[in-house]
């Protein structure tokens, strides 16, 4: 069945860095347009980048240039880099297709304080 599972949040604090990792497996991952999505305390979760499979990226604007997102379809995973981190940022963090969205990981926990 279709896995995603998410890892490398933490407690980091502001300016600081983190890269996400989530591993797929379970369907055709090189053929999706995958994103990074997050959910802060009280909030809906957003989608915050994509990355198509030929490596096209697209981000929401209150994380560009901070935020890189990445993919390595040999080893079915997606990679976010995030950089200059702010309190803003603080939520729980998921990798999914951007179409067709499968059942949700546990995600992985961000928490931007000083």
């Amino acid at each position: 069945q279709v896995q995603l599972v998410e890892s490398g949040g933490g407690l980091v604090q502001p300016g600081g860095s983190l890269r996400l990792s989530c591993a797929a497996s379970g369907f055709i991952f090189g053929i999706n347009t995958m994103g990074w999505y997050r959910q802060a305390p009280g909030k809906q979760r957003e989608l915050v980048a994509t990355v198509t499979r030929g490596g096209s990226t697209n981000y929401v604007d209150s994380v560009k240039g901070r935020f890189t997102i990445s993919r390595d379809n040999a080893k079915n995973m997606v990679y976010l880099q995030m950089n200059s981190l702010n309190p803003e940022d603080t939520a729980v963090y998921y990798c999914n297709r951007v179409v067709g969205l499968y059942q949700w990981g546990l995600g992985t926990q961000v928490t931007v304080s000083s």
